[in-house]
């Protein structure tokens, strides 16, 4: 992979932001004295988002300018290892994040499964084509590896949903379906898929330490397949969800129609919006009943806060909230119009052609 800025994504190319999804599994001796550097040039670029450091690598996504992401790309790519580390790239028609963090954790990716080390040995990773083709044969076993929350708005057809709420519930689903993934004493073909592609990388070394030798996995991850996989051509149902403030992105990674709760941070449809469960801010269907007094009382709060800064024309922190809520309202709006239309003209022509 060459270091050369990547073009611009003509889909989406009017929209403002330039969003970076990236990780490198690479042993970094000394993490903590990488954070203060890269803080320091993206908050001189004006980028947010969220990386993680580890002694084994980085991980995250940040969004900014086209200029702003190339320079803080510029740096990733002298930290040891990461010269060649391969990024994906969407837009956005507004700032995702709301704040810049870089932090230190024990894993980029937490699994909590220990000397698990994916630069030894993962599973074969396949390209968008390949991965279709793996797909139509009826002998793979496939695998999302996400949690609930983000398989419930989007997977690929016939995908196992291992109904896991974090990822470190992976290791004991897989060990719990063993036996059954080796029905009639065959070793099953393993295809697992995620997000960005960097789950993957610890679930299939996790797949080959338990001793299943054929298990592939799709390179670049949803995202890569969303950007090049055409979508006549597509397996993806639905939306995939992202960590950001655009909640889900479709095909050609343009920004989805979901919102998110902004207590528990599910994705939300129409059907919770329209709930008399659902309070912008506070609480919705999924979390009403969780939710204390106290927590409601504080939520309330945040959200009057938040329209306090925007009568007074300031940038508070969760301004861009209702902004965003708003334009994904209208889309959804002018989607089911646009639906409505469609269908009424089908109707009428088909009466007309009866007649």
């Amino acid at each position: 992979m060459t270091n050369t800025p990547s073009a611009p994504d003509t889909h989406t190319e009017s929209l403002p932001f330039r969003v970076a999804a990236l990780y490198r599994f690479t042993p970094f001796e000394n993490a903590e004295a990488l954070r203060a550097p890269l803080r320091a040039v993206c908050d001189a670029q004006g980028v947010k988002g969220i990386l993680l450091l580890a002694r084994e690598g980085i991980n995250g996504t940040i969004a900014g300018t086209d200029e702003g992401i190339e320079a803080v790309l510029a740096h990733i790519r002298t930290l040891p290892g990461c010269a060649e580390i391969e990024v994906k790239f969407s837009r956005a028609p507004a700032m995702p994040f709301l704040r810049m963090k870089v932090r230190l954790k024990a894993e980029i990716v937490t699994m909590g499964v220990p000397d698990l080390d994916p630069r030894s040995e993962v599973g074969t990773y396949l390209d968008p084509k390949e991965w279709n083709a793996l797909l139509s044969d009826p002998d793979t076993v496939l695998i999302d590896t996400r949690n609930d929350y983000e398989v419930a708005v989007g997977t690929f057809k016939g995908a196992i949903d291992p109904d896991i709420k974090t990822f470190r519930e992976f290791p004991q689903w897989l060990r719990d379906k063993r036996e059954a993934l080796e029905a009639e004493g065959r070793k099953p073909r393993i295809a697992m898929f995620c997000t960005g592609g960097i789950r993957c990388e610890k679930s299939t070394a996790f797949a080959k330490a338990e001793g299943l030798n054929e298990v592939y996995h799709l390179k670049g991850g949803i995202l890569k397949y969303l950007e090049t996989m055409p979508q006549e051509e597509s397996l993806w149902e639905g939306e995939c969800f992202v960590f950001d403030q655009r909640v889900t992105v479709r095909h050609g990674l343009e920004p989805g129609n979901l919102t998110l709760c902004h207590a528990c941070r599910a994705p939300l449809d129409e059907d919770d919006l329209a709930s008399p469960l659902y309070e912008a801010g506070i609480c919705c269907p999924h979390c009403h009943k969780d939710r204390t007094d106290k927590q409601r009382a504080r939520y309330a709060e945040r959200e009057r806060q938040t329209h306090l800064a925007e009568q007074r024309g300031e940038a508070h922190l969760g301004a861009k909230m209702a902004e965003v809520r708003a334009k994904k309202h209208r889309a959804r709006k002018e989607e089911r119009e646009r639906q409505r239309a469609l269908r009424e003209g089908a109707a009428q022509a088909g009466s007309e052609h009866a007649q």
